[in-house]
């Protein structure tokens, strides 16, 4: 059943403002607790391996589960999922707030991320549903890649205030009146929508998948612990190669996959999902390290860490907009190689750090970087699901979702693999111990300027406008077997 048709202009924005309230808290709380990780450390005496997990197993399950939420939302009914989404996050919110010990509130964070992987996909897609215009479409995705740096952006300021003036158990607190409102909203607001072909779950494939990433993520956060030959660490890296490999097998066998791999024969869709990767893996882990080094080296308070990245908060409110209307009169292109160029530069800054850096010559990094990573959300949200059938939105929105959620996942792990003194404290200079882990930066920038041209050249385009029609009517075949 599909309610969609007839909406006025009021409940539509309405209904885009419910899904982006969604959006906010759960980019936004992949951001804030950064800025509370030296507090988590010394109330919770938390080691540097179990830090790092506080990010990651947040973002992981994200990943992990985002795909299979989107086609649950397909399957079930959008609104459905998404309130629950919604629910489960307020009550794993509240539990990561009253956390007595570090296990405690990873198992919490663990749980908060369940509650988030039935909301941004499904949103996105109930979204794609409500505004089927070509230029409201583009509008809304415009906002709602807009809402993404947003709120990515503002987590660290948000975070200082709450710290500062209460705990850092307040970063929590902030998500509950928030999913209050999104819940009240969807329920008065949001029709239920369904896809009119049902698609399989995929069991197989998703324990494939989730085997991989954390595969990947246990070998690189735990190796400088362990060591790198340590037999758990071969073990986890093992598991993830043997994981991916037949998941690969797997998925281009399957009639109905868990992901759909012919997808990724479409240039801008794969480069989307690289670009995604890599801009993600670069602001994780400038994010975490940066954290450590203005509160831990520096030793500025949580509040006056939040300041320093408020140029990171302004760039994102005045250059995800543009970034949106770039895309929508330009192309990808352009936005793409400012972001490119943008993260390049300033990680190459970021390796001139030094212990007596100047507040000013930081300002501008986090400018330069805040400039790059807001330009990169909206071409890389508008890559997921153009050219795509409206049946296929969630699934494909989902993977572009999930491309986030695991390059921060990697940016985090990262700190740790190659920048261990930095983050163990065992470097009497910070700096110089993050130096190696800037230089991969340089290079993630670097692979999303070499994309931003390659992926919207005309070969690219042609492979996009091949993969369309092959999906659409696969879409049509699959619906009339199954309604015969």
């Amino acid at each position: 059943m599909n309610e969609t048709v007839g909406l006025s202009a009021r409940r539509k924005a309405i209904i885009l403002i419910s899904c982006c309230l969604s959006l906010l808290i759960v980019s936004m709380d992949a951001t804030i607790v950064n800025v509370a990780i030296p507090a988590i450390r010394a109330d919770l005496h938390a080691s540097p391996s179990q830090l790092q997990w506080v990010v990651d197993v947040y973002t992981l399950v994200l990943a992990s589960l985002l795909i299979l939420a989107g086609a649950s939302g397909d399957r079930f009914g959008r609104r459905r999922v998404f309130q629950i989404g919604l629910t489960v996050f307020a009550v794993a919110s509240l539990l990561c707030s009253l956390a007595p010990n570090i296990e405690t509130l990873i198992v919490a964070r663990l749980l908060q991320a369940i509650g988030g992987s039935m909301m941004n996909p499904v949103a996105l897609s109930i979204v794609s549903q409500i505004f089927t215009g070509r230029v409201e479409r583009a509008r809304a995705l415009g906002i709602w890649g807009s809402v993404v740096g947003i709120a990515m952006s503002i987590g660290p300021i948000v975070g200082g205030l709450l710290i500062e003036t209460v705990s850092w158990r307040a970063v929590f607190w902030i998500n509950l009146p928030i999913c209050a409102a999104a819940i009240i909203l969807t329920a008065v607001f949001v029709p239920e929508t369904k896809s009119t072909t049902m698609r399989n779950i995929d069991p197989v494939g998703q324990l494939l998948a989730v085997l991989f990433l954390f595969g990947v993520v246990f070998a690189l956060i735990e190796g400088p612990a362990l060591g790198w030959t340590h037999p758990r660490t071969l073990g986890a890296a093992v598991v993830a190669v043997v994981a991916f490999a037949l998941f690969l097998r797997y998925e281009s066998r399957r009639h109905d996959p868990f992901i759909d791999l012919r997808f990724f024969r479409s240039i801008p869709f794969s480069a989307a999902t690289v670009t995604a990767v890599s801009a993600f893996a670069g602001w994780g882990a400038f994010l975490f390290m940066m954290s450590l080094y203005l509160q831990g080296e520096r030793g500025y308070s949580a509040m006056q860490t939040g300041l320093i990245y408020l140029p990171i908060a302004i760039g994102a409110l005045l250059f995800s907009p543009l970034s949106g209307r770039l895309v929508g009169r330009f192309g990808a292109r352009p936005s793409l190689l400012i972001a490119g160029v943008m993260i390049t530069a300033a990680s190459a800054m970021l390796t001139l750090l030094t212990g007596t850096t100047p507040v000013w010559e930081m300002l501008v990094v986090f400018t330069v970087f805040g400039i790059g990573f807001s330009m990169v959300n909206a071409p890389i949200t508008n890559a997921a699901v153009s050219g795509m059938p409206l049946e296929r939105a969630g699934a494909a929105s989902a993977v572009t979702s999930t491309s986030r959620q695991i390059g921060v996942s990697i940016g985090v792990a990262l700190c740790g693999s190659v920048a261990g003194g930095a983050l163990a404290g065992t470097s009497a200079d910070f700096a110089a111990a993050a130096r190696p882990l800037w230089l991969v930066c340089v290079g993630l920038g670097a692979v999303i300027t070499a994309l931003a041209l390659y992926s919207t050249s005309g070969r690219a385009m042609r492979s996009a406008d091949r993969l369309a029609p092959l999906i659409a009517g696969d879409v049509v075949a699959h619906g009339a077997s199954r309604a015969a």
